[in-house]
């Protein structure tokens, strides 16, 4: 498909811009007169907008949808399943959804491909939608969470960040992520994530949060916001009230944060504060029970005293709360589709993510106004932030992006070089018994085992590359069999060292047990082992013995490639630990405090 000329681009802009009561320079001006004070100017000009917009229209506005395929005038079965149309833009024309959130293909939509793909499915997305799109993805940094792939640039998770200290590396980090992500037409990044990790059993956190300390934790996530709008994207600060402190994911259960008031007030609340105070864009909600703000115990999602309460009125945010995705388990399990939207625009919530069964979310909200059990006043709140959110982010009148560029934006070289920089410094040598760093002028055989094929692969190929070693990968899963250790032991005794991949060890109890049966057994084979943690730092809990432990808190493949230095002395591990490290059989003793971290 040819791509439209800028002047057709910009004559279909001003045309939908002309459709809606709002001049171009109007618009376009929009984001600069609020950057200088005139926040009363956006709001009238949202307020315009809103005047000419039909009920069904600003309903529309409600709702984030994932659409499939590629392009936007692909067909693809999927959506003719979910919607009852074919194409990207067959969705746009029946729901006038506000935003679009776009997945790779490993949730299926598989909208995430190279640059030039992505930047011309959202101009299509674009040109097809009347008012200009938020188009977002998650796009947190690390190995956890990520949509964007090569050629896009790996950056470091948070936690990995935060061991670095350094808010100006989480400054970089987010505006480089924001400057590629803005370069393909994603104008929305759902990150950072603010949650405070003090759960070493957390399932779903983890190494996507800053770590344990509120301080540091308000720190960086300050320090992402102010990068993610250098980057030109808008901000989302996720998951309030805060999912720190629980065991259970709320993609597949409802987790209860049994924090006093005073304990959420000193642990979980100071950094969404923090990105409040920052300008933070957007504030995503979580699917969790808080007793302590509303013991009715429905989730924080659908909770009037927790968001329009808290967030809203105590917090004073005034831009846009999304729910996190409304067919998540902690949301679908308790609240039915046509019950779920509802609920959560009644708790203040002002976007709907990822409603499940849509012509039936529309027609409850639909029927909800028109019944006035949500009266039309709540629905203009809304719509009307959703459209001060697009002019301060300046998508009127052009929301469209240059192909070309995108190409040359994604994964350039001083992206690339920046974040093998900052990667280098947040690896965290945790334990050495004198192993390491280890001598590169010995030749030695190397057994590579553990968690994961590609990531043992990954190590062992970097080992190789190094003069006089030699790496052979065989790797046992997440879950070793004892037939795979049994292979593992075998292989360890014609090894001169073992590198054992560890990931999630400490969070699930069969993974836990596995993994540490397989150090275990290889530690009694007496080939020196060193154990390289590739997502939580807590794993030396479960073989708290082994003499040498690494953690880069990703299976990224330059955090695999960082482990590797570090491992020959290359670079000298740098990173503190952003989470203290307790005992497995006893949580009071502390194995490893908070801010450690050992140097050669």
């Amino acid at each position: 498909m040819q791509q439209p000329s800028r002047r057709q681009t910009l004559a279909g802009a001003a045309g939908v811009a002309a459709g809606l009561g709002i001049s171009g320079a109007a618009a376009g001006t929009a984001a600069a007169d609020d950057a200088a004070g005139s926040g009363a100017a956006v709001r009238r000009k949202a307020a315009g907008l809103l005047r000419r917009m039909s009920l069904e229209e600003k309903i529309g506005q409600l709702f984030v949808v994932e659409v499939y395929g590629q392009s936007a005038g692909t067909a693809h079965a999927k959506n003719r399943e979910l919607y009852g149309v074919d194409t990207p833009a067959d969705v746009l024309a029946k729901y006038q959804p506000g935003g679009v959130i776009y997945f790779d293909a490993r949730r299926g939509p598989d909208n995430v491909r190279e640059p030039r793909q992505m930047a011309r499915l959202s101009n299509g997305l674009q040109r097809a939608s009347r008012i200009p799109l938020i188009i977002s993805t998650d796009q947190e940094g690390g190995s956890a969470v990520f949509r964007l792939a090569a050629p896009a640039t790996l950056l470091p998770g948070n936690m990995a960040l935060a061991a670095t200290r350094s808010a100006a590396d989480v400054q970089e980090s987010a505006r480089i992520i924001g400057t590629e992500l803005a370069s393909v037409g994603i104008n929305q990044n759902y990150a950072p994530v603010a949650d405070v990790n003090i759960n070493p059993a957390n399932p779903v956190i983890g190494v996507r949060s800053f770590g344990s300390d509120p301080a540091l934790c308000s720190e960086l996530v300050t320090a992402a916001v102010r990068g993610y709008h250098r980057g030109h994207v808008a901000s989302a600060a996720k998951h309030f009230p805060g999912h720190g402190d629980t065991d259970t994911d709320s993609h597949h259960g409802l987790p209860e944060i049994r924090h006093t008031r005073e304990e959420l007030d000193r642990i979980d609340l100071p950094p969404f504060r923090a990105a409040i105070r920052r300008g933070v864009d957007t504030i995503m909600s979580a699917h969790i029970v808080v007793p302590a703000l509303d013991p009715t115990g429905v989730p924080a999602t659908m909770s009037h005293p927790i968001i329009t309460g808290l967030l809203r009125r105590e917090l004073g945010f005034d831009g846009l709360i999304v729910t996190d995705a409304l067919d998540m388990q902690g949301a679908s399990g308790e609240f039915p589709p046509d019950v779920a939207p509802v609920r959560a625009l009644e708790a203040g919530c002002d976007q709907l993510v990822l409603a499940p069964e849509m012509d039936t979310a529309y027609g409850a909200v639909l029927d909800a106004v028109r019944s006035g059990r949500i009266t039309r006043e709540r629905v203009d709140e809304s719509v009307e932030r959703v459209l001060m959110h697009k002019l301060r982010r300046g998508l009127f009148p052009f929301p469209y992006v240059s192909e070309s560029r995108a190409v040359r934006t994604v994964g350039k070289r001083s992206h690339l070089s920046t974040a093998r920089q900052i990667t280098d410094r947040t690896v965290t040598l945790v334990k050495n018994d004198g192993l390491l760093p280890l001598s590169a002028a010995t030749a030695r055989a190397v057994l590579v085992t553990g968690w994961d094929t590609t990531a043992t692969k990954t190590l062992a190929e970097a080992v190789s590359a190094r003069p006089g070693q030699t790496a052979q990968a065989l790797p046992t899963g997440a879950v070793p069999a004892q037939s795979a250790i049994d292979s593992a032991v075998a292989a360890a005794g014609s090894a001169d060292l073992v590198v054992v991949s560890a990931n999630a060890a400490a969070a699930g109890k069969e993974d836990g047990a596995a993994q540490a049966a397989l150090v275990k057994a290889l530690m009694e084979t007496g080939t020196p082992v060193v154990v390289v943690a590739l997502r939580n730092p807590y794993d030396i809990r479960r073989f708290p013995d082994v003499p040498g432990y690494l953690t880069g808190y990703s299976h990224g493949a330059p955090s695999l490639e960082s482990l590797v230095r570090a491992l020959y002395g290359e670079l000298n591990p740098g990173g503190s630990l952003p989470v203290a490290v307790a005992s497995v059989d006893d949580p009071e003793q502390e194995l490893y405090a908070f801010g450690h971290g050992l140097r050669y």
